[in-house]
């Protein structure tokens, strides 16, 4: 066996053809690091929520009236929960089943905008009918990774039918969890539709790209998608004169 030095092997790396999945996602060994870390980001900001007073939730929640001097809230709240150990449970459980698979099928570049997109899908689609007129929900806080994992339940329903799968049980766990607020009160239903719809728009076009278009297809829609998001949360602020 011949040696062959660092620099030579590096090299030979970068050009040397890399497995893909049909999806265009590079075939990695181990971990879903990914998925992985949003796991740990969600469990230690909730350790977090429980040991500041509650100074950590209202740092990073998103509620209607923060939105325009902190936009970051959209997003961030999606790493918040409910301090009762059942919420986060039920969402990093759901997170799990689905993560590995798609972050395996769409590659961590990709699976990131849709997590994060759906993260923001869902807080637009909470922003969208609440008011500032008193009691129209302008002041209150939604909180949870529910709208991103969501939109990873909607994204795995194409990928499923591109691989000839079916995908009744996912629809049957969505329609089973878009039940839930009407049984369950101080659910954020409109967060879980968000995310939803983000997720199959976000899923069915990087699951339909051709081989040949999965590069341009992968920055393209959540481009398309983000800025979409940011003109509909812009319009509504808009509407209610905030901006």
């Amino acid at each position: 066996m011949g040696i062959q030095c660092v620099d030579c092997v590096r090299e030979a790396a970068k050009v040397a053809p890399r497995t893909r999945t049909v999806f265009g996602g590079a075939v990695r060994q181990g971990r879903p690091v990914v998925t992985l870390t949003i796991v740990g980001l969600c469990v230690a900001s909730w350790v977090l929520q429980l040991t500041t007073g509650g100074a950590w939730t209202q740092r990073w929640a998103f509620a209607p009236v923060l939105g325009v001097e902190e936009p970051w809230r959209f997003v961030t709240t999606a790493f918040l929960h409910a301090t009762t150990p059942l919420h986060i449970l039920f969402n990093m459980y759901a997170l799990w089943l689905v993560g590995p698979f798609l972050e395996q099928a769409f590659g961590r570049t990709r699976f990131i905008a849709l997590y994060l997109l759906a993260a923001l899908g869902g807080s637009v689609a909470y922003l969208i009918p609440t008011s500032p007129t008193p009691g129209g929900g302008w002041l209150s806080a939604a909180v949870g990774a529910s709208g991103a994992v969501f939109g990873l339940f909607g994204a795995i329903i194409p990928v499923l039918r591109r691989m000839g799968r079916n995908a009744g049980q996912i629809v049957a766990l969505i329609a089973i969890n878009m039940a839930l607020p009407f049984v369950i009160p101080n659910i954020a239903w409109q967060a879980h539709l968000g995310g939803l719809a983000i997720g199959l728009v976000l899923g069915a076009a990087f699951a339909r790209a051709s081989r040949e278009r999965q590069a341009l297809v992968g920055w393209a829609a959540p481009t398309a998608i983000g800025l979409s998001l940011v003109v509909l949360a812009v319009w509504k602020y808009a509407s209610v004169g905030w901006i």
